[in-house]
């Protein structure tokens, strides 16, 4: 207990830096991962084709491995960066990379003749994407999306492998004060289940919420 309660304030101070970083990887991605998906099902073949090559390419490196090509891989290109935006740079790619097939898969699953109804009554076709396909589709992006959050906070503990003072390295620079890991490394689990549970009991809420529209 003792050894815990010293940690606190340390952990503390972690603990906000990797909300801070997952915070920032979920908007990105989600963004950026939403225009790209509706490249992938509506934009011309080239642009099919270069997000197709985009999203393959990254879900296909490890995200340790990509971490690392942003960080040893930009300052040569003339790109300066620093450790905390190199690992905020990799996560958003690779979690945007998975954003991308989850809005293809639920936009996909819309029958095409809802888009087509849409057109026929003169809707613009942002004005078929919010009204008529999103709400739709949203109800079958919302569990993968969901999951894909809870691994980003999971993913965001390799930043500490840049020397970022995340929750992870806080651990680690704690046990090598105090030389006892199994509490330390117990606590940072409970933490990590703490968030991804309430993410969890969040995404259900939501899910029904969405299903109590639908009926």
């Amino acid at each position: 207990m003792a050894t815990i309660l010293y940690a606190l304030p340390f952990l503390l101070q972690g603990f906000l830096i990797t909300l801070w970083v997952s915070a920032l990887v979920v908007v990105f991605s989600l963004a950026g991962g939403l225009v790209l998906g509706v490249g992938l099902v509506y934009g011309p073949r080239t642009v099919q084709w270069l997000v197709r090559l985009f999203s393959d390419c990254i879900r296909g490196i490890p995200i340790l491995v990509l971490i690392f090509v942003v960080y040893y891989g930009f300052p040569p290109l003339g790109i300066a960066i620093n450790a905390f935006w190199a690992g905020v740079v990799a996560l958003t790619l690779f979690k945007g990379a998975q954003v991308i097939e989850y809005v293809r898969g639920a936009i996909s699953s819309i029958p095409k003749g809802q888009m087509e109804a849409g057109k026929a009554i003169g809707l613009t076709f942002v004005q078929r994407l919010r009204y008529v396909i999103f709400p739709q589709a949203v109800r079958r992006f919302l569990p993968p999306w969901i999951n894909g959050v809870t691994d980003a906070v999971k993913g965001s503990a390799l930043i500490s492998l840049l020397g970022i003072v995340d929750l992870m390295q806080s651990i680690n620079e704690v046990i090598g004060r105090t030389y006892e890991a199994m509490p330390l490394y117990l606590l940072g689990a409970f933490i990590y289940f703490a968030i991804n549970y309430s993410l969890s009991l969040t995404s259900r809420f939501v899910e029904r919420r969405y299903a109590y529209i639908r009926d």
